[in-house]
């Protein structure tokens, strides 16, 4: 999560808000995978939805 705050911050965007997924992946099977991904889609949605342009 630090790294994501600090790219936001060199990109003059400091609080960008983002999802994080739950570590680790890598060794992980489909269905561990999918649930993962199923709840970083339920923290994007209202980021994209909320995003003001």
């Amino acid at each position: 999560m630090r790294s994501a705050e600090l790219v936001g911050q060199l990109n003059g965007l400091p609080g960008y808000p983002f999802a994080v997924i739950a570590h680790p992946v890598a060794n992980n099977d489909d269905a561990v995978l999918r649930i993962k991904a199923q709840a970083a889609v339920r923290d994007i949605v209202p980021l994209l939805v909320a995003r003001k342009g």
